[in-house]
Parts: C-alpha cells; sequence; structure tokens
C-alpha cells in the first residue's frame, strides 16, 4: 500500500511540476516608462504570442527583431500574433533600450527585465531566447539563438497553432 501510495504522489507531483513548466509565472517586468507589470497579464484575445528574449548589445537579437518587423504585420493578419520583446539589459545598458526601440521603430511591446527576474524563472541562459505561447498562454515551442532565416520557423509554428 505505501508503495502506490508513493507513486501515486510522486505522479502528481510530476504532473503538477510539468503543467507549472509550460505556464508564464508571475513576475515583475517594467514598461519602457517605468511602470511595473506582471507578466502573467499578457493578453491578446486568445491569439498566439511570442516573447523573444533580447538585449541591446546583442547583434544577433536585434537581427532577428529587426527581420521579424519586417514581416510582422503580415504576420498580425494571418496569425493575429503579438509578439512582447523583454530586453535583458542591466542597469549599466538600459537606458539604451527606448532609444534603440525608437530608431528601430518596432511594434512591439517592449518590457524591460533588468534584474533577471522572469529569465531566471523561465530559464533563460542566453539571448535570443524566444516563446511561443499558444491561445491559452502555454508554451508550446521555445528556439534559443538565431540564424537568418530562423524567423520564418517560427512564423510556421505560430501557423500550425493557428489552423488547429
Amino acid at each position: 500500500m505505501r508503495k502506490i501510495t508513493s507513486i501515486l504522489i510522486f505522479f502528481f507531483i510530476a504532473i503538477n511540476c510539468y503543467s507549472q513548466e509550460n505556464t508564464l509565472p508571475s513576475v515583475l517586468v517594467k514598461t519602457l516608462e517605468g511602470n511595473s507589470f506582471n507578466i502573467q497579464n499578457i493578453s491578446n484575445k486568445n491569439n498566439p504570442i511570442v516573447i523573444s528574449f533580447w538585449a541591446t548589445w546583442c547583434k544577433p537579437c536585434k537581427k532577428e527583431l529587426n527581420n521579424i518587423a519586417e514581416v510582422y504585420e503580415e504576420w498580425q493578419d494571418e496569425t493575429n500574433v503579438k509578439l512582447i520583446a523583454i530586453s535583458i539589459d542591466d542597469a549599466r545598458s538600459v537606458s539604451k533600450v527606448a532609444p534603440y526601440v525608437n530608431a528601430s521603430d518596432w511594434e512591439y511591446e517592449i518590457y524591460l527585465d533588468s534584474n533577471g527576474d522572469l529569465k531566471r524563472a523561465l530559464g533563460v541562459s542566453t539571448v535570443p531566447h524566444t516563446f511561443l505561447l499558444n491561445n491559452k498562454k502555454q508554451i508550446i515551442w521555445q528556439h534559443k539563438g538565431y540564424i537568418d532565416g530562423d524567423e520564418e520557423k517560427l512564423f510556421e509554428k505560430i501557423k500550425e497553432i493557428t489552423n488547429k
């Protein structure tokens, strides 16, 4: 009987851990205006969300987000996707984020994770690191790094979940 109880407890713990890994943690980030925002409150009216971790000092990050910016309007027209860019710039470089974003003319929501709480909670070790969330805000896919063409793979994943 003890063995069965132990197995059941392990099973329920495993299920609970797995389900938590697929959801966003309750972590505060900052807006460009300096306001606090709980990342669990992101919303896109039951449509997919892309979360991209980046930094001003990361050339592949900027290249990825700039390449997506060129096709982002088409992506939105076809899939209603929303992209959220989370800067991991620390206190020394965070002042460069807003000028870079404004010069880039990105149509993304931008948040700052200067203390790295969200980065740690999601296990982000390198940037760029991109997450795709489904209409229930569950993480269903992620990708680390960037080479030309990765944005096309991301868009294919977005289309897969919007066509179901």
